[in-house]
């Protein structure tokens, strides 16, 4: 009888065993903070989703096309998209404020009589669209190159790292902005890969890469000392070979610090992102982007605060999300990191 129940002890005990992955959840589930983050980016990436489904049946306009004459029913009255302007001699026009209903104009016009409601969608769609995707560039390059770096070392890790210590020399802005001005105007092809000049992967490409030794430098340093570690050195003694601690050994410890990198690179993407096409050398005409439509408020600051104001807000929220998510993952996966965004 006792055998007997100090089996079905064992066996309880080895059933409720926790492996790493799901004490990381176990832990991120427990941190409110990074739960209410991830909801956060999850409507805000469902609103953007829906920009189409806005534009069509809610704000009834094309985002994109300008709207010089167009008029519109407020209460019963109708009013012009484009006001002629009330201040100073009187001369110009300015766009129709926000309406706050949920309808067309929600937010107002721009100067181009473009809803801004739909173009902050439209916007955050490809906003998303460029720091995911450069980040999925950026963290594939930099694993490869950490891992080959460290695991391989000697000549290959020499020549890796002078690559690396190359591309850290140059401030990140500084460097983005120099591919930037060179790119935007000419194709560029790899081989049967041809990216065109206003193109969305040009900024994908551009952002992908110049964070590559930010987060190349520090797996690097990962494996490394994952190469010291004892089940490494005992892997080593018993006769395994090189492919087979690499695959089993290596990549399962990298992989958690490349997870740990997801929502701060997407952050760092997304501000870098907005930089560039605010200063018109990031997504190009008649795309958008929050960078963009930052750009088109400017002149509007005083007039029609809410067109620059609106985007500035998402990218805040946005980045801000991404940090707490980021912390949160931080802690579970790799509680003794200090990886943090600037």
């Amino acid at each position: 009888m006792d055998n007997t129940s100090g089996g079905q002890a064992l066996v309880r005990s080895r059933r409720g065993a926790e492996g790493p992955w799901r004490t990381a959840w176990r832990k991120l589930k427990t941190d409110r903070a990074a739960i209410i983050a991830f909801g956060v980016l999850v409507l805000i990436t469902a609103a953007c989703l829906a920009a189409p489904l806005y534009a069509r049946h809610v704000a009834r306009t094309d985002p994109f096309a300008t709207n010089l004459n167009g008029e519109i029913v407020i209460n019963g009255e109708t009013r012009q998209v484009l006001e002629p302007s009330t201040e100073g001699l009187g001369l110009g026009f300015t766009p129709l404020g926000a309406t706050w209903d949920f309808g067309p104009y929600m937010l107002g016009a721009d100067n181009q009589g473009r809803d801004v409601a739909a173009r902050l969608l439209y916007g955050g769609r490809n906003s998303l669209l460029i720091a995911g995707a450069a980040a999925v560039i950026c963290l594939g390059l930099a694993t490869v190159l950490g891992v080959v770096s460290g695991f391989f070392g000697g000549l290959v890790d020499t020549l890796l790292s002078r690559i690396l210590d190359v591309l850290w020399a140059f401030p990140i802005f500084l460097l983005a902005i120099s591919l930037s001005i060179v790119l935007i105007t000419q194709s560029i092809t790899i081989g049967p890969i041809e990216i065109r000049s206003g193109s969305l992967w040009l900024p994908i490409f551009i952002i992908g890469i110049v964070y590559v030794p930010y987060v190349a430098r520090p797996i690097r340093g990962h494996v490394l000392s994952l190469m010291q570690a004892e089940f490494v050195t005992a892997a080593i003694g018993i006769g395994a070979s090189p492919w087979r601690i690499l695959l089993y050994d290596i990549l399962p410890n990298v992989i958690t610090r490349v997870i740990v990198f997801v929502p701060l690179i997407l952050a760092l993407n997304m501000m870098t992102e907005s930089s560039l096409s605010f200063l018109s050398i990031g997504v190009q005409p008649p795309d958008a982007s929050w960078g963009t439509i930052i750009q088109d408020g400017q002149g509007l600051l005083y007039s029609r605060p809410i067109v620059a104001l609106a985007p500035g807000l998402a990218i805040v929220i946005s980045v801000l999300a991404l940090n707490i998510l980021g912390d949160g993952v931080r802690d579970a996966l790799d509680p003794k990191s200090s990886i943090r965004v600037a």
